[in-house]
């Protein structure tokens, strides 16, 4: 592979100024213009004449710009007409205008692509995909162009799509026989794989749509089996050093607590627990993602390990990311372990200077059993006696540095992450290809489906009607809000707003209480204990009660601005209720009516009125939104790839996976 490092100032018609545009793309080496795929491909062979375009569809055309204005006003738009020799077509663009009205001019050359409207009798296309086309290019350029992102910087250097095309060539002219393959030949062989120099010229410069996808699949799977045998290696060599604790398996303490509530496990509880304790039996040191849907029961699974490693004569921790979800920990678990005469401690970030020394020394002397706490837990001061176990839950709300720092509170500590935000499986293999990974697949007996209903913001009366009906039975209500407080920028209800609103109106005959995240930590730890003793009837709220927060009673949750939220936010805000026996409801109200936000969030609130299944859930959320912005922020880890798409390529990952192992197992 050592050609592909070449600097790509080495690479013929690259000078110094466009290296430099070049790397602000992040083209620093041949590999990585190689690697610099096209964004799209433009089919001339699918191209039709303007009068044929249909009106609905999806199509590409060809023609030039006859005319062109800036419309001011509420809505200011950029408008211009294209035209070919059949007929012309409208392009409306609303964002953009000032720009885009000094980057066209009459006569140029474009292909648009977008769906076809009626407006007024015309035909249009709202913000299409345009590409500038030179009239020499229409004839000397294949069936299959393909289009390059390209920055404003490379354009002045010469490097629109037809200059980086032309750059491209060169250099797989110069280089493509000399490039190293990246697949061992059996395997390419036996999977039926082109060579990578050649799938790299097809990718570019592919004879039809069909083959500029297979080379982009032979190039994906070369990156996921790098990748996947990197993570095998360090798998392979974590179970190989038995220098972790071989703990015995509990006889006194997770027996006893089982006894001791007023349900059984289930199946899948029972399962994964037994997955747990087999591995934390032998000397590896144990990593394990344990993944279970809201509502799932994966704090008793938990627990049961933390027990194992205090009857093995060892400490346990559990870190959890918010003070409301660690505190909730702190009361279930210590109501269930006491009874068992041992002794449970909570750290937090705000503690009197008397209390938190009392809790260190009792976190160093040994005399706390089980320390749950904020990431309070991870500070210098804190020095366990002997660390035998460390829990993170949430986990993917943590960094890799926060994990480790756990870790490292213990001489080999086996480690267990829990997430009740299910992960799709490409995920999970990518970011946690080299933990174990349990999934617990079913709830607990008993619990009736949410019924989720979708509604428009003209329903609001019906919706806080049937609220307060809800409450008259004795049941308790969530209204969640995206915004603390009203904003200039965004033209939607918010917390504090609604609840003066609520509490003066439609729920004005009951205790209507606001939590939010600005609020003091014991003020939030106060209202949420008012919340779950029915002191407060009816909770307005921000996401702060997303993650772990418990409240049988709470049997109606209602989203305002649900187009706000993504999907992985609804699915864990839908899971505060139904926790109880009676019938739970979920209404998400909608206030998008038109245009862009209406079609980007109608997929989204119609997956949630259809499914309650967290793992179907994460794989649309995945689906619609891209890896990067999956987790919200960029998750420590995830790994960038070139030509592979975690969406579209699981069945290639699982592939690129199993070779990996049959490379390692036979090493």
């Amino acid at each position: 592979m050592e050609i592909l490092s070449t600097p790509i100032e080495k690479v013929k018609g690259v000078g110094a100024k466009r290296a430099s545009a070049l790397r602000e793309v992040d083209i620093l080496t041949l590999g990585d213009l190689l690697y610099y795929l096209p964004r799209r491909y433009l089919d001339r062979s699918q191209i039709l004449p303007m009068a044929r375009a249909p009106i609905g569809q999806e199509v590409t055309l060809i023609g030039q710009v006859s005319q062109t204005r800036f419309i001011p006003g509420p809505r200011p738009r950029f408008v211009m007409v294209v035209a070919d020799e059949t007929d012309d077509i409208t392009c409306t663009f609303f964002q953009g205008g000032r720009y885009l009205q000094r980057n066209f001019a009459v006569d140029d050359e474009l292909a648009i692509s977008g769906k076809i409207d009626l407006f007024q009798g015309r035909r249009q296309m709202v913000h299409p995909e345009y590409e500038f086309i030179h009239g020499e290019e229409r004839l000397h350029t294949g069936v299959v162009v393909p289009l390059y992102t390209t920055s404003a910087d490379m354009k002045e250097r010469g490097l629109r799509s037809r200059g980086f095309r032309r750059l491209i060539s060169e250099a797989l002219d110069t280089f493509a026989e000399r490039i190293e393959d990246d697949l061992p030949t059996a395997l390419r062989q036996r999977l039926g794989l082109a060579e990578l120099g050649a799938s790299l010229r097809q990718v570019h410069f592919p004879a039809s749509l069909a083959e500029a996808e297979r080379a982009r699949q032979r190039l994906a799977f070369g990156e996921l089996f790098a990748f996947q045998l990197r993570l095998a290696r360090r798998r392979k060599k974590s179970r190989e050093q038995a220098d972790g604790i071989a703990f015995a398996p509990s006889a006194k303490l997770v027996p006893a607590l089982w006894d001791s509530l007023p349900f059984a496990l289930t199946r899948a509880q029972l399962r994964v627990v037994a997955e747990i304790a087999a591995q934390m039996q032998r000397p590896q040191v144990m990593n394990r993602l344990v993944q279970g849907d809201v509502g799932s029961g994966k704090t008793l699974v938990g627990l049961s390990a933390m027990l194992t490693a205090v009857e093995n004569g060892y400490q346990a921790a559990m870190m959890a990311p918010t003070e409301i979800l660690a505190e909730q920990h702190f009361f279930n678990i210590q109501a269930l372990v006491e009874p068992l005469g041992l002794t449970v401690v909570f750290l937090k970030g705000a503690q009197r200077k008397a209390l938190r020394q009392e809790l260190l020394t009792a976190i160093e002397s040994g005399a706390a059993h089980i320390v749950v706490g904020t990431h309070a837990l991870i500070q210098e001061q804190v020095q366990f006696a002997r660390l035998g176990l460390a829990v993170i839950d949430e986990q993917h709300r943590f960094g890799v540095v926060q994990r480790g720092a756990l870790y490292k509170k213990g001489a080999k500590p086996d480690l267990l992450v829990m997430t009740a935000t299910p992960i799709p499986r490409t995920l999970a293999l990518t970011l946690y290809g080299e933990l174990d990974v349990s999934i617990i697949d079913e709830l607990p007996p008993g619990r009736k489906p949410i019924r989720t209903a979708l509604r428009g913001n003209d329903r609001r009366e019906a919706i806080f009607e049937f609220a307060g009906d809800q409450v008259r039975q004795g049941r308790q209500v969530y209204v969640v809000y995206p915004l603390i407080e009203e904003s200039e920028k965004m033209d939607y209800k918010s917390a504090v707003e609604a609840y003066d609103e609520l509490r003066h109106g439609p729920l004005a005959e009951f205790t209507v209480a606001l939590l939010h995240g600005r609020m003091a930590a014991e003020e939030k730890a106060a209202g949420m204990e008012d919340f779950k003793q029915n002191r407060v009837q009816v909770l307005v709220c921000t996401t702060v009660v997303e993650v772990g927060v418990d409240v049988p009673n709470a049997t109606v949750m209602i989203i305002e601005h649900a187009e706000r939220f993504g999907l992985a936010q609804l699915h864990q805000l839908r899971g505060r209720v139904g926790r109880g026996g009676e019938q739970s409801f979920c209404i998400l109200i909608s206030y998008a009516h038109a245009g862009a936000e209406l079609a980007d969030s109608r997929e989204r609130l119609q997956t949630m009125e259809r499914t309650q299944d967290g793992f179907e859930i994460a794989e649309k959320d995945l689906q619609l939104r891209g890896p990067g912005e999956f987790f919200g922020v960029r998750q420590a880890g995830m790994p960038t790839f070139k030509a592979a798409d975690l969406v579209a390529d699981g069945d290639l990952l699982q592939s690129a996976r199993e070779e990996a192992m049959r490379i390692i197992d036979s090493e």
